[in-house]
């Protein structure tokens, strides 16, 4: 009986965007030989698309293609240096080296010490697939932990890279007792699921690669293609180790944050169990944090940016242009060589002829996020925020004023609401006083329909206009907005005397929020 094989440096893992919006299935090797003729790679969720990119980063450390210095990475970025080698790398590996994903002692990317566990105490694919997983042991998304039907290899595969660095806190179903020690079970928090991952986008696959390519004289590092190989003795399983020193950037973006292991159909065309428990802690150094941005928690400590179901990304946008306006920020590692430094080096359009090449686009930080309640995985969060050379202050001001108007407008919102509330009712039980509130409360509206005019505004900084002008149409448009939003919920009221004077009370509190001097100099203005 031949043994199922997959290897996706040469079969199709991965859908693509060519230049000519065509859809695409390619292979790994595929993806780096026509990086500059594709203008992203495509996963079914954000995560999933970044842990492809982790992983085309990873190969490209691994084949010693990257720059040394900033100034040689700007360079190349200028410059489109190719990829080729990287390509050629991956599909020369010698045979002794193995990328089959069924591998019996060495599947790609997973722990072949799960094998003979792996048919009594593994679950349906979807244990595999984060989107549908609860706790690791309550599904939900209309998957059951033991549904047998079979998840396309090149589904699992993506699947498998986005639990090695997205995975969340938990314990495994795994027993811990009957296979391979009692801490196996317990799910570290993934390299980047309790943060905020910050990719510059450029306009095609093989800039965006070259964009987040952090320069290093150091050596890459050990690519981890299976937990079997490698000159390094893996983590046991009878005690929680400390996290241990990343070898380099190799090592970093191909670490196994999960121990996986998947059985193949007999086609080898999907899998139909996966076993799943921890894997791999690394020691995280500032250095290892180079796209993070940071933000102040309630108590008043400095962390790099979280993703939240009740705060838009965009609210927080100035985060990643603070990053690249203010190189000593908390957590910046040496100037000029963290992602906003490197960015920073970018003259502006208007930079002298003599100053060197410039970008001739714009290109846009894409975070991305994954909100997580204790150990079940919510949704994905993500946002896209321009970035122009020589324009990281403008942008920051733009997006920081910009918050703030939105802010204050939110708050005049809720404080409308509960003037309403007040002439409404007069004698309300308590337990009823939030529904009530909540009738009047336009923040919801306002927050949903804030988003795209802070779009066009930070556009428009990064096109050049001017930065007062532009928030002052913000401000406008927001405020004009959540009026009509509020006077939509004041619709609601009776009509009659207590009716027109709660409508009144609210528009007349609104109005007075909105005019007061500790407001945003643009709602000022705008209201004068």
């Amino acid at each position: 009986m031949i043994r199922p094989q997959w290897d996706p440096r040469r079969q199709a893992c991965a859908e693509a965007l060519t230049s000519k919006g065509e859809r695409v299935e390619l292979s790994l090797v595929g993806l780096l030989e026509q990086a500059d003729d594709l203008l992203t790679v495509n996963g079914s969720t954000p995560g999933e698309t970044v842990a492809l990119l982790e992983y085309l980063l990873a190969i490209c450390y691994a084949s010693e293609t990257y720059p040394a210095t900033a100034k040689e990475w700007r360079t190349w970025v200028e410059n489109k240096h190719p990829l080729d080698q990287a390509a050629t790398w991956l599909a020369s590996r010698p045979d002794d080296e193995v990328w089959d994903l069924f591998h019996p002692t060495e599947p790609l990317g997973q722990n072949a010490l799960l094998s003979p566990f792996l048919d009594q105490h593994g679950a349906g694919p979807a244990q595999l697939v984060i989107e549908h997983v609860g706790d690791y042991n309550q599904f939900f998304d209309h998957h059951h932990l033991e549904h047998p039907a079979p998840l396309p290899v090149a589904e699992a595969f993506r699947a498998m890279l986005t639990q090695h660095v997205y995975g969340p806190a938990g314990r495994a179903r795994i027993s811990g007792k009957e296979t391979l020690g009692p801490t196996i079970t317990n799910l570290a928090v993934g390299r980047l699921s309790s943060r905020i991952r910050v990719v510059a986008l450029g306009s095609t696959l093989g800039e965006t690669l070259r964009l987040n390519l952090t320069p290093s004289t150091d050596l890459p590092g050990v690519f981890n293609r299976s937990w079997t190989t490698g000159p390094r003795e893996r983590r046991g399983f009878r005690s929680k180790p400390d996290g241990r020193p990343v070898s380099g950037p190799a090592d970093l973006h191909s670490y196994l944050g999960r121990s996986v292991l998947m059985r193949p159909t007999a086609d080898g065309a999907a899998v139909d169990r996966v076993l799943l428990g921890a894997g791999e802690l690394l020691d995280l150094q500032p250095a290892h944090l180079q796209d993070a941005v940071y933000a102040e928690t309630a108590d008043g400590r400095k962390k790099p940016l979280w993703a939240s179901a009740t705060r838009a990304l965009w609210r927080d946008a100035h985060a990643l242009y603070a990053a690249v306006a203010d190189l000593d920020r908390p957590g910046a590692v040496d100037k000029g060589m963290d992602l906003y430094g490197r960015l920073a080096l970018f003259p502006g359009a208007d930079a002298r002829p003599d100053s060197g090449g410039v970008l001739s686009h714009a290109i846009n930080l894409w975070a991305v996020g994954l909100v997580a309640k204790q150990t079940t995985a919510i949704t994905w969060v993500s946002g896209v925020f321009p970035f122009a050379p020589g324009l990281g202050v403008q942008l920051y001001q733009a997006s920081l004023r910009g918050s703030r108007i939105a802010e204050h407008v939110a708050t005049s919102l809720a404080k409308a609401a509960f003037a309403a509330w007040a002439v409404a009712y007069p004698n309300p039980k308590p337990a009823d006083k939030a529904g009530q509130i909540a009738r009047f409360d336009a923040r919801g509206n306002h927050w949903e329909a804030a988003e795209e005019p802070f779009n066009v505004l930070l556009d428009e900084t990064a096109a050049g206009e001017d930065v007062d002008e532009c928030l002052l149409d913000f401000a406008a448009t927001v405020h004009v907005a959540a009026r009509r939003f509020l006077t939509e919920r004041l619709d609601s009221l009776p009509k009659n005397s207590k009716g027109a004077q709660a409508r009144a009370a609210a528009l007349r509190r609104f109005d007075d929020e909105i005019a007061q001097p500790k407001a945003p100099a643009e709602l000022q203005r705008e209201t004068a």
